[in-house]
């Protein structure tokens, strides 16, 4: 058995390959949901989302988020209508009373759905008015995710981290702001200064998380700090990562990150943005498997080519996990 954390593009990247090593039926799979917002009065749950399309095999490979070759109607729509009635466009939060209106949310996670800064495509909308209504039911996160799942025939077990609301903050230079405002609205421009995981320390791990992390676990190269982050914050995570065996792939080749802005993000957590600072902020993990080019530090390491750009990158670096994983527990 063997427990992947995702978030962002890194792990799903990954776990394109991951049958090469590992069941799908022995892999259990805990998203990050820090990056859930509510647009428009829907849920959106990113990480989440990508699992279901890569499991469903419709994601959009292309971006990897949102589903291949889905139409964007409405959402171009929505934008002509504010257009039309001289409504503003950009990130727009509703009012902070309206923050925790209703279902409970983390404050800072509720935008309106005038002139939409994300792009929803039109099947991709779909799925958050399921989730959504299935909420609005009385269903968990938890719950709704596997009624999803089921839907989309995933074969991996899909945990979202908490059924409780999680916001990942970015304080910037021009002010805090939602880690979806920041990377997809203002692009990762922004000075970021640090880092906050609003609502993590009243929050709890998901049924089967904790459980999950029994398991050998495995750390994609997403983003540290608000892919694996969100995750890392709520209580027991890390305690239980200390007791476990731990392999993470490094997201860096070099100093430079294979995609996203996790060398600011590191900077802004104090931790060197490279392979060799992922030290600091994963002080758990046993085992890194780092690219072939890159220096060794103070860690048991298994080099190999680690950049993926298709399942059969994604399998070689499968395989190095498992060597990696060999290692920690042939000096057990």
């Amino acid at each position: 058995m063997v427990t992947f954390l995702s978030g962002g593009t890194g792990t799903p990247k990954l776990l394109d390959g991951a049958a090469a090593a590992f069941s799908p039926e022995e892999t259990t799979v805990v998203a990050n949901t820090g990056d859930d917002i509510e647009l428009g009065g829907l849920f959106v749950s990113p990480d989440v989302d990508t699992l279901l399309f890569q499991g469903g095999g419709i994601l959009d490979r292309e971006t990897w988020w949102g589903i291949e070759d889905d139409t964007h109607r409405t959402n171009s729509a929505l934008a002509d209508i504010a257009s039309a009635a001289g409504l503003p466009e950009g990130p727009q939060y509703l009012p902070e009373e309206k923050q925790t209106e209703g279902r409970q949310l983390a404050n800072w996670r509720r935008f309106s759905g005038i002139a939409e800064f994300m792009t929803i495509g039109d099947r991709d909308r779909a799925v958050h008015i399921t989730r959504t209504s299935l909420l609005d039911e009385g269903k968990t996160l938890s719950e709704a995710t596997q009624r999803l799942a089921d839907a989309f025939g995933v074969t991996i077990d899909l945990l979202p981290m908490s059924d409780d609301p999680v916001a990942s903050l970015v304080h910037t230079d021009e002010g805090m702001m939602h880690f979806q405002e920041y990377w997809v609205a203002h692009r990762g421009a922004p000075t970021v200064e640090t880092v906050e995981f609003r609502g993590s320390s009243d929050a709890e791990p998901a049924p089967g998380v904790l459980e999950a992390l029994d398991d050998t676990v495995v750390i994609g190269p997403s983003n540290p700090v608000t892919s694996i982050g969100p995750m890392l914050a709520l209580p027991g995570v890390a305690d239980a990562l200390a007791e476990t065996t731990v392999v993470a792939v490094s997201p860096f080749l070099g100093d430079d990150a294979f995609s996203g802005p996790a060398g600011d993000l590191m900077a802004a957590v104090d931790a060197e943005p490279s392979t060799e600072g992922l030290a600091s902020v994963y002080p758990f993990v046993d085992a890194f498997v780092i690219d072939e080019d890159d220096a060794a530090f103070d860690r048991p390491t298994i080099r190999t080519d680690i950049r993926i750009d298709d399942s059969e990158d994604a399998a070689r670096v499968a395989r190095a996990v498992a060597d990696a994983i060999e290692r920690v527990r042939s000096h057990d």
